[in-house]
């Protein structure tokens, strides 16, 4: 297998956005978005500094689940364009230097696939073996209910064939049968047809339900170090994202523990919901908790960070308090959460629309240790759209004017993939077009600290350490070691000023500061401790230099 240190690990100081094709940009008018419209606004992404673009599942689907329904894995929705299309827009993304990941959703297809058709079809036929039957279901826990909310169980009575088929998610969803070797070789085919045309990795997704095999002769990781040994054979660039919601103990083993040849990068959902329990307490505490708790990585693998997915906002390994103190700071009223353990809210109304704490968790993600995955509209500081059911409250259209359905698309409103946001956060108020005439806009300020975050290594490839604030909980200090560079980061999370002092920890002799988002010249440093001030929400990046190095600008 190709190792770490011969690879290209391009993702380790990448900036991800992730965009749904079908509400970024209508360019037929349709009322739907297509990879026409995406096509056209590759140069807004670059522009922003966006390094690698996600893409939600644009597959055929019947369109129950967002189109995380597969019905073919071979094939774009024809909604969305052709293959033609896509090989444009693929095209156009490797002009401009970014990279594209696509959705790996092979835990379970749609009803309507063809396999799971054969399958439902009689007890004797080839593809029966593709899912999971059995004559009687087994006893179930509460917690392999992924949607409490639509499903009351995770099997389904089959009437033609007289069995049950497995579904964690919906019972129009049926789980693949991971443990058919079959199964796993379709998979490798399908990997290998999306990398033949491009891409540079895939986000998988639901992994612990994908390598839940129920066969104890199989090792469930073993899965996973296979799929990474095939794509590494294919590209040995590519790259695999997980959606792994587990304690740090148990996600270390998705990576591949200490050989780091599973998944390269996993989602940190920990870090995450500490994040939103230390804004609502304005308490840096359970941040810092959290980046102690990490484990050590290969050197092969990463953390990705994030404010927002495209999901439900899950605070499930909070304790039940924990999350009540969420609740109650951003999502007070039962519209606003979901299956009891999550927000369908975005951060901008979460923090009453407060620009300073805005800029402040975003000003605290970026440099986090790991790689920033930004969700589509976060830039302009879009919010949910209530009215819009359960998870899809926060996947409204991408606002791009004030003009009629924010210029996402030039149809009626009546026949949009599903309404715009409205009021407050509305396209009168948010909208690309106004905030890149404003240079003091979020957008004109993401695309500095974007540029800023990307021309600094140490955040994305550093060994972390959280130092040490004189006892001032409500302030994050870290630092991140990368070859001879050292840079910190520093948040106030509470609204009063603070006199921030910060001990950088090892005694080496560094003699002086430059701010990284700011035009000043560089300030000296005396001993190891480290002495500003700070607005309440402020932050601060700086790079730690000797006299006689050289100057980083």
């Amino acid at each position: 297998m190709t190792t770490a240190r011969t690879s290209d690990l391009w993702w380790k100081n990448a900036v991800v956005y992730c965009l749904d094709v079908e509400t970024f940009l209508d360019w037929d008018g349709d009322g739907r978005g297509d990879f026409q419209g995406l096509t056209e606004r590759v140069d807004y992404l670059a522009g922003m500094g966006v390094s690698c673009i996600w893409l939600m599942p644009f597959y055929p689907s019947p369109d129950k689940n967002d189109g995380y329904d597969i019905s073919d894995y071979y094939a774009l929705n024809p909604r969305l364009g052709s293959l033609g299309d896509f090989v444009a827009f693929m095209r156009t993304a490797r002009d401009r230097g970014m990279r594209v990941i696509v959705d790996l959703v092979v835990n379970h297809t749609s009803d309507q696939h063809p396999w799971f058709r054969a399958s439902r079809s009689s007890r004797d036929n080839a593809f029966r073996d593709f899912y999971v039957w059995v004559d009687k279901p087994p006893r179930q826990k509460k917690a392999d209910l992924v949607f409490p909310d639509a499903e009351d169980g995770i099997w389904t009575y089959d009437e033609k064939t007289d069995q049950w088929y497995l579904h964690h998610f919906y019972s129009h969803q049926p789980d693949l049968n991971i443990s058919n070797p079959v199964v796993r070789d379709e998979i490798a085919k399908l990997v290998g047809f999306w990398l033949e045309l491009g891409v540079d990795g895939f986000r998988v997704d639901a992994v612990p339900f994908l390598i839940e095999t129920g066969d104890v002769s199989l090792d469930p990781h073993t899965i996973l170090r296979n799929l990474r040994s095939f794509i590494s054979r294919r590209r040995g660039d590519s790259m695999m994202l997980g959606e792994v919601n587990l304690p740090y103990g148990e996600l270390r083993q998705f990576f591949g523990g200490a050989g780091g040849d599973e998944l390269h990068m996993n989602f940190d959902f920990i870090l995450m919901q500490r994040m939103y329990l230390a804004l609502a307490r304005q308490d840096a505490t359970p941040i810092r908790e959290a980046l102690s708790a990490r484990p050590a990585l290969a050197e092969g693998s990463q953390w990705a960070v994030f404010v927002r997915n495209h999901d439900e906002l899950t605070l499930d390994k909070l304790s039940d308090g924990e999350r009540q103190e969420v609740f109650e700071a951003f999502g007070p009223e039962p519209s606003m959460q979901l299956f009891g353990r999550g927000l369908r809210r975005r951060l901008p109304p979460m923090l009453d629309g407060d620009g300073a704490r805005v800029r402040l968790v975003y000003s605290l993600l970026l440099p986090l240790p790991g790689t920033p995955v930004l969700f589509y509209g976060e830039e302009i500081g879009m919010g949910e759209n209530l009215d819009v059911p359960g998870r899809l409250s926060v996947r409204t259209p991408m606002q791009r004017t004030d003009e009629r359905n924010g210029g996402f698309s030039p149809a009626p409103p009546s026949r949009l993939t599903r309404p715009v946001a409205h009021g407050r956060y509305g396209p009168l108020a948010v909208n690309v077009a106004a905030q890149r005439r404003d240079p003091d806009s979020l957008l004109n300020w993401f695309e500095r600290v974007i540029r800023r975050r990307r021309e600094t290594p140490e955040f994305g490839w550093g060994a972390c350490a959280v130092l040490d604030t004189a006892g001032d909980d409500a302030v994050l200090a870290h630092r991140c070691d990368w070859e001879e560079g050292a840079v910190v980061a520093v948040h106030n999370l509470s609204p009063e000023p603070r006199h921030v002092r910060v001990r950088l920890g090892d005694g080496k002799a560094f003699d002086r500061v430059i701010d990284l988002l700011a035009s000043a010249e560089p300030q000296p440093l005396n001993g190891d401790m480290l002495e500003m001030k700070m607005d309440g929400h402020g932050f601060q990046w700086v790079r730690l230099q000797r006299k006689e190095g050289r100057t980083v600008p």
